[in-house]
């Protein structure tokens, strides 16, 4: 195998412009998906998908296909996986590099309500809002559940639950403009903005169609992930991968 081998833990669209910049240097690249979209845009490189059994699996894997340097591009709240890569570098003697995108910043125009989780996100909600939920398909459950609470989740696929007549299912990818986020939450009469502070442009327009709209946002922060090498685009980590490999 490559002795040059890269592993990208994957499943973000700056994976996979990272995945497409080290492909076109000439590296031996595998992206990892952990399988929770049934349809993802894929990388360029090697693709492979599903869990690997915890950060043991994961150093197994390593050692199996020579791995040379982990890049650890998962969403900023996937925190599990990023604790596992830690580990899993680690005990194989592996750098561990990691993509984090800022997270964004309020401004003075912004009226921000922060949540702690997305249980908590749900609770602050007020009696008869109309809420947009941009928060995905897993954790959706604890807004639903609220009977004096509606309005329009959006989402890339469905979840497997029913969703109560009072509430709407948009199935959508981004990136997506403020003109659309707009009339989305002018058309659905929407008080309310929830949200993950995922960082980046391509969903960034919701938080500036509510500024303009006068909507307040709930804004579920980020966990903490173990400290790692960090880097804020593709670029800057494509780069620190070359320099790490060359002769």
């Amino acid at each position: 195998m490559p002795p040059d081998r890269i592993l990208i833990l994957g499943g973000t669209r700056d994976a996979r412009e990272l995945a497409d910049m080290l492909v076109a240097s000439g590296h031996s690249v595998i992206t990892s998906l952990a399988g929770v979209t049934q349809n993802p845009e894929l990388p360029a490189g090697e693709v492979r998908r599903g869990g690997f059994g915890g950060a043991e699996g994961l150093h197994a894997y390593l050692r199996r296909e020579s791995v040379a340097v982990v890049a650890d591009a998962t969403h900023p709240f996937a925190v599990r996986m990023s604790a596992n890569a830690d580990a899993a570098c680690r005990e194989a003697g592996l750098p561990l590099l990691r993509l984090e995108r800022a997270p964004w910043l309020a401004t003075v125009d912004d009226r921000w309500l922060p949540a702690a989780s997305v249980a908590q996100a749900a609770a602050l909600l007020p009696e008869r809002a109309r809420a947009f939920i941009t928060i995905g398909r897993n954790e959706i459950q604890p807004f639903l559940s609220r009977e004096d609470v509606s309005g329009l989740a959006r989402m890339i696929e469905p979840p497997e639950i029913t969703f109560p007549p009072r509430w709407t299912l948009l199935l959508d990818r981004p990136p997506f403009t403020v003109a659309y986020e707009r009339l989305l939450m002018t058309d659905h009469a929407i008080t309310w903005l929830v949200t993950k502070n995922a960082g980046g442009r391509a969903t960034e327009a919701k938080l500036i169609a509510a500024r303009e709209l006068g909507i307040p946002v709930i804004m579920v922060e980020r966990p903490v992930k173990p400290p790692a090498q960090s880097f804020a685009t593709a670029g800057e980590l494509a780069t620190a991968v070359r320099r790490l490999l060359s002769p």
